[in-house]
Formats: C-alpha cells, structure tokens, sequence
C-alpha cells in the first residue's frame, strides 16, 4: 500500500519540479538509482513497468525504501491498464504514471487514493482527464512539441498543471525555457540516469544530473517569479 497521501505526492512533485524516471531489471542497481537521485534532491521517483520482472524489482524496491531509505517516494510508470494499476499499489506505488490516458486506471487510482499522471497530448484528452479528477497531467511525447505548446494550451486551460515528458533534455536552456512557459514540473529519464553512466556503476554522476537539473528548475522559477 501507498505510504504518502495522495495529496502529498502531488505536493512534493510540484515542490521539486522534477521527476526522474528509470528502469532497471538488476535490484542492486536500482536502489542505488533511488539512492543517487534522492542524495541530488529528488524523493520522488519513478519506476517503469518495462521487463517480464518489472513488478518483482519495484516490491523489493519499495520494501528497501521502506527500511533503508525511508525519503524516497516510489511510483510506477508506463501503466496502460487497470490490472496492472492495481498490482503495482499493492506492492507499494505511491502514484501511477501512464503514457496514455485511461479510464478505469483513473477509477482505480481515485478509489485508492493513489496519485495518477496520465499522458495526454491534446486539449481534448488533457480536457477528459481533468474531468476525471486528475492533478496533473504528464505531457507526452514532449519530444514532439516546443515549450510553447506548453503556454497555447495555460491559454484555455490556466489552471491545468502540466508535466512535460518524453525526450526532455538534461540543459539548462531546455530545462528553462520548459518552465518558464509554464511548465509545473519535468519527467526525465535517460538524460539523467544514463545508460553508460549505470553500465559504469557511476551513481556519483547521476546523483550531480539530479542535482543540477534541481538547480536550473530554480534558477527558472525564479526569473518566472
């Protein structure tokens, strides 16, 4: 079961402005992802639904967390069904991320209490999912849009917080200019916990990506006032 509230989640995502995502089959290498990123200053991460064993190395992984590092808030990502929702809550997910944007897997979610982020890319599915009362709404594939895509859809849609997602690049010009436009929050992946960088063991380097990136999101935030 979830140990964070809902809301609490949801608090802490839009406190950081970042959430790093990342997968991994070896359990070893994942609790030292989860460790590098919450020592860069991120609690909050996500761990994708990926491989035939995904679901057995996030219930060790949220078991460790639970004992051995008690800060970090583990979710899971790239969930496209209810079935699959409500295994990964019972092993302990403290919010759910989709790529796509899914009825019952919102039911689901809201009857748990859980925190769901689904993927939308339009203002019809960004519309529908609101409605359904979701918080916050993952923008994907972010790779395929600008930052002001971001800003045409606050026009219509002020109070829509948005989380870009899907090729986000770890810089500081991109970091800026996607919250400068009104972005409440970034969702990376492989530019902040790199392949050769886990081939390497260099968690040291992973946690210094997390770190800067919280850096940039702040100095942005800031400018935006």
């Amino acid at each position: 079961m979830p140990k964070s509230l809902k809301h609490k989640v949801l608090e802490e995502i839009l406190n950081t402005g970042l959430l790093p995502v990342f997968f991994d089959l070896d359990f070893e290498i994942a609790k030292n992802v989860v460790k590098a990123c919450v020592e860069g200053g991120a609690k909050i991460i996500e761990f994708t639904n990926r491989g035939d064993r995904a679901l057995d190395v996030f219930d060790n992984l949220s078991k460790w967390c639970n004992f051995e590092c008690k800060d970090a808030l583990l979710g899971a990502g790239t969930i496209i069904e209810p079935s699959t929702a409500s295994q990964y809550i019972n092993s302990g997910a403290n919010f759910i991320v989709g790529p796509s944007f899914n009825y019952e897997v919102a039911k689901i979610c809201n009857r748990r209490r859980v925190l769901y982020i689904p993927g939308c890319m339009t203002p019809t599915e960004i519309s529908e999912a609101e409605e359904m009362g979701l918080d916050l709404v993952k923008l994907f594939p972010a790779c395929v849009v600008t930052p002001m895509f971001v800003k045409a859809i606050l026009g219509p849609f002020p109070h829509t917080l948005l989380m870009p997602s899907g090729g986000v690049k770890l810089s500081r010009e991109e970091v800026i200019k996607w919250i400068e436009a009104g972005a409440v929050a970034l969702n990376i992946g492989s530019e902040l916990v790199n392949r050769d960088l886990v081939a390497k063991r260099n968690f040291e380097t992973i946690r210094e990506n997390v770190k800067q990136c919280l850096e940039w999101i702040k100095e942005a935030r800031k400018k935006k006032g």
